[in-house]
């Protein structure tokens, strides 16, 4: 590791910084994993985009479809391909605590930069401060890595910013990537001030959480390397002047984007965002795939909506 478990909170607030992508991951027909389509894009990412850091192996990722090999698997090839070039987080999120504990010793082994675990799933529970203090301790007590939260709807639940306040207070926690209604983002965050980095990832409040909340970590989807081509960086071109503190220009750059957003948008099933992603990392010159199951494929009829739309957005190749 690049730093001792009693400085992570100092090393990520140094080093945790710009737009972070979570990866979506390529796979063959039959399921296999596309493991040089992967390194194809990260370098895409990476050396034309300048993407700062990668979120290894989340829900973007499929990980919940990928056997503990392959997520470890995945962890490796991020790590090989950033090198010294950008930061890694890997998601060692699972039910079962031993998982998350052998995956969180894996990145630590490999080089890992951080590693992000979503909150679990907490049956007949509804007093849950407690339950995810112990929870996110226990991480603490048995890794060194710096950790970020991780709360989403899909464990049923969202943590409230009074229980991730406590949290933060772990020594080895330094993140959270908090998928959650914008008020209770503003709140933990001003509950916290500098001793962790708050984040969500939704792209269309980055610039405004940049001017008023003081934000400088967009952690992390797809839209770093799916608003953006080698030679179309807006995004990166508009953080670039919000983060200098020239908003109006950041502003001027950010709303050119919105043909490109509701190009997306308006193409993307409700029940198929990951193969949409993928399909559009395709029409960008990336390698998409195929998902695995149960995710479903778009159809043609849908495929060609999205290229039309694609094709009229003004997001120049």
């Amino acid at each position: 590791m690049k730093y001792q478990k009693a400085d992570a909170k100092a090393y990520a607030k140094e080093h945790m910084r710009g737009i972070w992508a979570a990866a979506l991951n390529p796979f063959e027909a039959d399921g296999a994993f596309n493991e040089a389509g992967l390194r194809s894009n990260i370098r895409h990412w990476i050396d034309d985009l300048e993407i700062a850091g990668l979120f290894i192996a989340g829900k973007q990722g499929e990980f919940w479809a990928m056997s503990l090999e392959e997520r470890k698997r995945n962890m490796e090839i991020a790590v090989d391909e950033c090198g010294a070039k950008a930061a890694t987080i890997m998601s060692a999120s699972d039910q079962n605590v031993d998982t998350v504990l052998d995956l969180g010793r894996h990145a630590q082994n490999i080089g890992a930069d951080y590693i992000v675990v979503h909150a679990p799933m907490l049956s007949f529970c509804h007093d849950r401060d407690e339950v995810l203090h112990n929870y996110y301790r226990h991480l603490c007590d048995n890794l060194d890595i710096g950790i970020a939260m991780w709360s989403h709807p899909d464990s049923g639940y969202l943590m409230a910013p009074e229980t991730c306040a406590r949290i933060a207070e772990l020594p080895n926690i330094v993140a959270i990537k908090y998928s959650v209604p914008r008020e209770m983002y503003v709140r933990l965050t001003q509950m916290v001030g500098d001793k962790i980095q708050v984040s969500t990832s939704l792209e269309d409040d980055w610039l405004r959480n940049i001017e008023e909340l003081g934000w400088d970590l967009y952690l992390c989807s797809s839209p770093p390397y799916q608003l953006q081509t080698a030679t179309d960086r807006r995004m990166h071109e508009y953080t670039q002047a919000a983060l200098a503190g020239d908003f109006k220009t950041a502003h001027q750059i950010s709303t050119s984007l919105d043909p490109v957003r509701q190009a997306i948008k308006s193409t993307k099933p409700a029940g198929k965002p990951t193969a949409h992603g993928k399909y559009w990392q395709e029409l960008l010159g990336q390698v998409g795939g195929h998902v695995r199951f149960p995710m479903l494929e778009l159809t043609q009829a849908e495929k060609d909506a999205t290229r039309q739309a694609f094709e009229g957005c003004g997001l120049r190749p």
